[in-house]
């Protein structure tokens, strides 16, 4: 049943590549993936396989990359992705040697992209389950690790109609899962190879901290004021804070927006009612001078939010947030939208004092009038947020530690 969805969906993929840019990108580096692995893959390496469905968890999957990387650079590194919009961006990641899509999981693809690869182990990360490669890897007695994964009840394995699906989980030599309850869910269907390590998210979002830039006309906007960071931000977040501080010009604004596309700057220059500047069509004095900053290309969030002393992050109003860690780890406070329940993070922001979930306008001008009101209020929230992802932090060596220990117990091949 599995391998004839597949197939309908390698259907449905081929007509929608007609019609869509990114499936049509997606398509293409499926069916070149072989060629690039002809091209790229030494038989005589060892290769250590990695696997993320796009950025995001690659971002989570990073620093197990770079540290086995450090640790053991006799291995090379295989990256693959199933999503455009993690490939495009990291295709020329230097962290790894081969980086390529991840051919459909049909029965023949899986033999053949494991016989040219060869893999001494492999890697998948959070939410990868992908049939006929894990049962390959199982019959080869290739030790294969999930990693930052998270269940929930809603999924297929623990419904009455997946467990037949679930069978895949039997697959991994190990899970390391990011909470308890995801620990609990794998024993109710009989696996309990499972180790709570937490979020790797946490040791890269301190990386990504150590790495931030210096932005001088960043710095020139502030001019000594308090800054306001939106993050990632789309439509109906902007319409909350954006009304908010027209209203309160003491603070400085910096908009990040999700969609850098000119329609979307424009509806945001249009509600910012207030002296607005775009970050790349403005000088230090303009930019001392201005109350708002639009950032209007990618790349700059992360060492932006270095210059903030609140955090907004965009997405809750829509299909989930977007990345609060980045935000947190400089110790300041971060609001946003309602839909966060499933995002553990969020929740252990709110939970530590750190966090702020609002629903509205209303809830937005509470939560700030608390925090602007009051330094020492502000500063307690954004030292308690800063606590919270440090506690969350060394994912990344217990994983590590437990895969070289496991993996040489069980007499597996390891690096």
């Amino acid at each position: 049943m599995y391998n004839i969805a597949i197939y309908f969906y390698l259907l449905g993929v081929a007509v929608a590549s007609l019609f869509n840019k990114k499936v049509k990108k997606m398509w293409q580096g499926e069916r070149r993936a072989f060629d690039v692995l002809k091209e790229k893959v030494d038989p005589t390496d060892s290769y250590v396989w990695f696997h993320a469905a796009s950025l995001g968890e690659f971002e989570q999957g990073r620093p197990l990359i770079e540290r086995l990387r450090r640790d053991h650079p006799e291995y090379k590194i295989l990256l693959t992705f199933f999503s455009p919009s993690g490939y495009e961006v990291r295709k020329n990641y230097d962290g790894a040697d081969v980086v390529c899509y991840l051919p459909l999981d049909t029965p023949i693809n899986a033999i053949r992209f494991l016989r040219m690869v060869r893999p001494v182990m492999a890697f998948f990360i959070k939410y990868e389950f992908w049939y006929n490669y894990l049962h390959i890897l199982k019959h080869r007695k290739i030790p294969v690790y999930s990693v930052s994964s998270i269940f929930r009840d809603d999924q297929i394995f623990f419904k009455w109609y997946g467990r037949s699906y679930s069978k895949v989980l039997h697959c991994f030599t190990h899970f390391y899962v990011q909470n308890e309850k995801s620990k609990q869910l794998l024993g109710g269907i009989g696996i309990d190879n499972v180790t709570i390590t937490g979020d790797t998210r946490f040791d890269r979002v301190l990386q990504i901290k150590e790495q931030a830039r210096q932005l001088p006309l960043i710095e020139a906007f502030a001019n000594g004021k308090k800054v306001f960071v939106a993050g990632s931000s789309w439509a109906p977040d902007e319409d909350i804070f954006i009304r908010f501080f027209n209203e309160h010009r003491d603070w400085k604004l910096i908009i990040a927006p999700h969609v850098i596309a000119e329609d979307h700057l424009q509806q945001i220059m249009h509600k910012a009612v207030h002296r607005t500047v775009r970050y790349t069509n403005t000088t230090e004095e303009e930019a001392r001078k201005a109350d708002c900053m639009i950032i209007d290309c990618f790349g700059l969030l992360s060492s932006i939010y270095r210059y903030g002393n609140v955090a907004y992050v965009g997405g809750g109003f829509g299909v989930g947030i977007h990345n609060v860690l980045e935000a947190a780890v400089w110790g300041m406070p971060v609001i946003f939208g309602p839909n966060n329940k499933n995002f553990i993070e969020a929740q252990g922001l709110i939970a530590k004092g750190g966090g702020f979930e609002i629903a509205s306008y209303d809830d937005f001008e509470t939560v700030m009038t608390r925090l602007t009101n009051n330094d020492d209020v502000l500063k307690k929230a954004g030292d308690k947020a800063g606590r919270f992802v440090k506690s969350c932090t060394g994912a990344t060596a217990k994983i590590l530690s437990e895969v070289y220990v496991h993996a040489a117990q069980k007499g597996m091949t390891t690096p």
